[in-house]
């Protein structure tokens, strides 16, 4: 979206008027090609956004799992330590001029550029972070979630599951290095990973798709799949794709990785589901985890498949970012509502 002229300035307006800007995590697509082309793609839009910001504004980076591979040299690094501590919640990455990251973190000059990893407390109650430890959860078999009960297989996690970031890291982070190496040699067949899926769950979701032949079969495929899938316990699994379906799914598996890492912030903010919120028509109590209320950014990528034609109500829709002010709850806005891009 962001190639658009029109849709860009939206965002660098908004980002004018801040102190501060974070970006969430997979800032750069490395994954559906490599690495000079999707550095390529992201310098225009990242010069403007640090240029909007300008010398006393802050650009605050985050890493999801699109942009994992920036924190190689940094891992590496971590690993090579004598007696390296445990990561916590939140950990500043150290910049290094000869690696990738050092390139990305510059053109977000003027302003000062900080990185963050796994995540940041932006006040006292507000947390937020990727997300991407979630797909280790999720109980619709999405790519990742069926790479990361494979890696369980290999990489030994201790009993329970996940309880610390180094657990989460341990499981993802080998699949993550798998992914970008195939990135490099021009992805997987040269799209991104995500198309078959998406594909797969907008037949499914098809109004009467159960009435035809080909519904039919690809509902008893879908369903002795994720048999399968249960039966050799890489699940649980459930079999409903639905758009409530998936947006519950994705809160359930995050709201546990907040449960397993000790996360009690009164609010966190979230993104790697595509899906923000919550939004008006949302049931307020699946945003919400005890005393933790849930925030997602959702994406400014656009996938006809996926969303369809532009419509205000597609929650799925790109444009969305939450704000922050110095008290008061987050908020969660579309900066596009106002302007119809012009859509592939």
């Amino acid at each position: 979206m962001l190639r658009q002229e029109e849709v860009r300035a939206a965002l660098v307006e908004a980002v004018a008027g801040c102190d501060r800007l974070v970006l969430l995590g997979d800032t750069v697509e490395l994954r559906h090609g490599p690495l000079r082309a999707a550095l390529q793609a992201a310098e225009p839009v990242l010069r403007e956004l640090g240029q909007a910001l300008g010398p006393g504004g802050e650009a605050l980076m985050l890493i999801g799992n699109h942009d994992h591979r920036l924190l190689r040299g940094w891992f590496e690094r971590r690993a090579a330590a004598p007696a390296p501590a445990p990561l916590g919640l939140e950990e500043t990455v150290d910049v290094r001029p000869d690696e990738p990251l050092a390139t990305v973190a510059g053109w977000l000059a003027p302003a000062r550029v900080r990185v963050s990893y796994p995540g940041v407390w932006l006040r006292e109650d507000v947390y937020a972070t990727h997300g991407h430890y979630s797909d280790r959860h999720y109980t619709v078999p999405i790519i990742e979630r069926l790479g990361a009960a494979l890696m369980t297989r290999v990489v030994a996690e201790p009993e329970g599951g996940p309880r610390r970031v180094e657990d989460y890291e341990a499981t993802l982070a080998p699949m993550y290095a798998w992914i970008d190496s195939v990135a490099q040699s021009g992805g997987v067949r040269g799209r991104g990973s995500g198309g078959l899926q998406v594909r797969a769950w907008r037949a499914l979701q098809r109004p009467g798709g159960g009435r035809t032949l080909r519904g039919v079969g690809l509902a008893a495929a879908w369903a002795a799949l994720i048999g399968a899938l249960n039966r050799a316990e890489l699940g649980p699994f459930e079999r409903d794709v639905t758009a409530p379906a998936l947006r519950r799914a994705g809160l359930a598996a995050f709201a546990e990785v907040l449960e397993r890492l000790g996360v009690g912030a009164p609010y966190v903010i979230f993104g790697h589901t595509h899906r923000p919120g919550p939004l008006d028509g949302d049931p307020p109590s699946e945003w919400r985890v005890g005393s933790t209320s849930l925030l997602n950014t959702g994406s400014w990528t656009y996938d006809r498949a996926f969303v369809g034609d532009w419509d205000r109500e597609n929650p799925y829709r790109p444009g969305f970012c939450v704000t922050l002010e110095d008290s008061g709850p987050p908020r969660v806005l579309n900066l596009l509502d106002a302007r119809v891009p012009v859509l592939a």
